[in-house]
């Protein structure tokens, strides 16, 4: 848990991209313009190649961290099924898998005590986003492990 941030809300629940991430992506841009340049400039094997192999090192950094949001994203989507198998009614129990990905993922933040009541809300009601959804906790379960 960060040490400045006592507790999450909706208001500090955001986890933004590290700078190192945006100085890599720099990094890339810069790289993949240099071997455009160059290639039109000396056209050769050689500078197709530079500019072949910047665009694949920025191809694999979108890469890396989608793959990394999707696996934590059905990590999320397991436990929250779980959550709500064990703490919902038995009615909605029957309607887990009604709830979409985002709303299973804004779901995590309720507490125990107001999960079931946020659960019918998202099904029942128009259907909620995951801004939504999390505007209306009233309780945060803090969620501080995320990529």
């Amino acid at each position: 848990m960060p040490q400045h941030v006592a507790e999450q809300s909706y208001a500090n629940h955001v986890r933004r991209i590290p700078p190192l991430y945006w100085a890599a992506a720099l990094a890339i841009l810069a790289d993949v313009l240099w071997a455009l340049w160059l290639l039109i400039r000396v056209p050769s094997i050689g500078t197709a190649v530079g500019l072949a192999t910047a665009l694949a090192l920025g191809i694999t950094l979108g890469f890396a961290r989608t793959n990394a949001l999707t696996v934590q994203n059905r990590i999320i989507r397991l436990e929250e099924r779980l959550r709500l198998e064990r703490l919902l009614p038995e009615d909605l129990r029957a309607r887990i898998g009604d709830l979409s990905l985002a709303q299973l993922v804004a779901l995590r933040f309720a507490s125990d005590a107001e999960l079931a009541e946020l659960t019918r809300q998202a099904l029942d009601g128009p259907i909620l986003g995951k801004d939504e959804i999390k505007k209306r906790v009233k309780s945060w379960r803090a969620d501080w492990l995320r990529v």
